[in-house]
């Protein structure tokens, strides 16, 4: 099993054992696995190009861009409707899945994609229905086709990696990159103290000029 799926399972069993069953002396018991930490390592601009180029069609290549430029997670970006777009913003309000529900960690905000990606969007078919007519394991599996075909391990996990990276490295604050990931900021003086308005976030997003193909 992988160490972090262990963990939080017996981090499950810990807590109904000992608060639940009462029985702390065999929670004193329980292992928990040592995972050393691993940076996150994102492709170069050069390896997105050399994927994006062995995309074979126009609604994939689409998605590709929108994730890299927005920093919307997979279901995210796959459940969205025409209505979810503001098209002369190019302003996103993203959903968690298709129960529009939250959590903790996720909310529903603003992001916003670029000029690239608005240029496939403009001549995407589409209906009311959706944007993506892809399930994700049909997505999931092309890709990692396309991930041994070129080599370079790409997913909208990693393109979302890679626009946090790379819009830090363009001077966007994280609180902003946070913002635009639909994560809750964690200091006290982000949640409380910094203005989120779809106004202000999409003058920074503008000024950071992310490009994903140039």
């Amino acid at each position: 099993m992988n160490p972090y799926t262990y963990a939080n399972n017996l981090k499950a069993l810990k807590r109904f054992f000992r608060d639940f069953m009462q029985m702390s002396d065999l929670v004193e018991s329980f292992k928990f696995p040592h995972v050393d930490y691993e940076p996150i390592v994102v492709p170069t601009k050069q390896q997105l190009r050399r994927f994006y180029d062995a995309l074979k069609t126009q609604q994939e290549r689409t998605l590709f861009l929108l994730y890299a430029s927005s920093g919307l997670r997979r279901n995210e970006a796959l459940t969205l409707t025409v209505n979810d777009l503001d098209f002369k913003r190019y302003m996103v309000i993203p959903r968690v899945g298709r129960n529009k529900r939250g959590s903790k960690t996720k909310r529903d905000w603003v992001t916003f994609y670029n000029d690239e990606t608005a240029e496939l969007l403009d001549g995407l078919e589409y209906n009311d229905q959706g944007l993506f007519e892809i399930p994700s394991s049909t997505l999931a599996w092309r890709w990692s086709q396309i991930s041994k075909q070129t080599s370079i391990h790409i997913s909208p996990t990693v393109l979302r990696e890679w626009f946090c990276s790379e819009m830090g490295e363009l001077g966007v604050p994280d609180r902003y990159i946070d913002a635009f990931c639909g994560r809750v900021p964690k200091s006290v003086l982000a949640r409380h103290y910094t203005d989120y308005s779809p106004e202000r976030l999409k003058r920074i997003y503008d000024r950071a000029n992310l490009k994903v193909l140039s």
